[in-house]
């Protein structure tokens, strides 16, 4: 799950996309009691918790795109439903992996997650990362793939420069968050060292990431970043990081900040920054396309009227199915009968054969060449 690569397509601006893991020891459990919560609470209209294989079994008997489906290494699957600005209607879906290997500790379980709105998405609306997993520092939902970054808290960078170059390369090449360096000018006291994330709004919040340098490693973390993504950092500020492929209409400058109070105040200028990034058309990686394909085609928590308009439709492609095995049922008669025909002509219909024809008459008058004919008619019914 951690290796990326990019569609031709851009994500569209109902979606709302995210691919963490979970270090935890419980992760789907974790999930199911925040769901069964938010039911009872009447923040959701209703949810599933389905095994991927038996919701693949359960799907028509009806060919499908093979990107729905979520895999062999697939856990488990969850989907949700609710209501944002009273009436526009979210569909998500939440499917958690079984890790590449367990070689490693704490490796975790990676989880895809996919929203779509029926409108727009308004970053006001509630985080649909906070509907699955309870929005709780005492569960470790909240990891990126890419090993050591975190999502609600200042990532340090690596005192290492080669772990540090890698860090914000995989960050760069692998990661479906927003990634943002922030530059201490000095050492930041109790409310400096908050995120700054918390200031974003509520569907922004579990989009991005925040990495901190500390006061000494301002000529190295502007190196690297240089070096890695092109970008820089000013000592004391903060850069929205570009991503690979690079977004259209992204330009370092356009993304920096020169100055960042770290003393628990709103950072409004670089605030606006991280919204201008984020409302920018993004290339949509490949997996995030199969998972947005599987919460369009492979839904199975409908509402009452979505039940009959599916039942309807499921009537009509029946009645089109059994329609095409009478046709052919007809054909392979037809076949059959022309067959029979062409045995009888062949035996003068008493079991006696006829006497022997010249070569090329025996050839066109043979058994073997009237089954040919016949089974030839039923292959192409317009044939003569």
């Amino acid at each position: 799950m951690a290796k990326n690569t990019t569609s031709s397509t851009t994500v569209p601006d109902t979606a709302w996309l995210a691919r963490g893991c979970h270090r935890g020891p419980e992760p789907e459990q974790d999930v199911r009691r925040n769901l069964i919560a938010l039911k009872a609470a009447g923040v959701l209209d209703d949810f599933l918790d389905l095994d991927p294989v038996e919701a693949a079994r359960s799907t028509d008997m009806f060919p499908r795109d093979e990107s729905a489906d979520p895999g062999p290494s697939a856990r488990r699957l969850f989907e949700a439903r609710w209501r944002v600005a009273d009436d526009v209607t979210v569909r998500a879906q939440l499917t958690t992996y079984e890790p590449e290997s367990r070689r490693k500790d704490g490796e975790g379980v990676t989880w895809v997650l996919a929203a779509e709105a029926e409108r727009a998405w308004d970053t006001r609306w509630p985080s649909p990362a906070t509907v699955f997993w309870p929005d709780s520092d005492r569960v470790a939902w909240d990891h990126d793939t890419v090993p050591g970054i975190s999502l609600r808290t200042p990532n340090h960078l690596p005192k290492d420069d080669g772990e540090l170059r890698r860090r914000l390369r995989d960050c760069a090449k692998q990661s479906w968050f927003i990634h943002v360096l922030v530059h201490e000018a000095m050492t930041p006291g109790t409310r400096g060292r908050q995120p700054i994330t918390a200031f974003l709004p509520p569907s922004l919040r579990h989009r991005v990431i925040e990495h901190r340098g500390t006061p000494e490693q301002a000529q190295i973390a502007d190196f690297v970043v240089k070096r890695e993504l092109g970008v820089g950092v000013p000592r004391g500020g903060a850069v929205v990081l570009p991503m690979t492929p690079q977004i259209p209409g992204y330009e370092a400058e356009r993304f920096t900040v020169r100055n960042v109070f770290l003393d628990g105040t709103e950072p409004t200028e670089l605030l606006c920054k991280i919204v201008e990034f984020a409302a920018l058309p993004r290339p949509l990686p490949a997996d995030a396309e199969q998972a947005l394909t599987r919460l369009r085609q492979g839904w199975h928590l409908l509402t009452p009227d979505e039940e009959l308009v599916h039942a309807r439709a499921m009537v009509t492609q029946y009645a089109r199915a059994l329609e095409s095995m009478t046709a052919s049922c007809d054909l392979y008669r037809e076949a059959a009968e022309s067959a029979m025909a062409a045995l009888a002509d062949a035996t003068r219909g008493d079991g006696v054969p006829r006497q022997p024809l010249p070569e090329a008459a025996r050839e066109e008058a043979s058994p073997l060449k009237a089954l040919t004919k016949a089974f030839g008619r039923f292959r192409d019914p317009n044939r003569q």
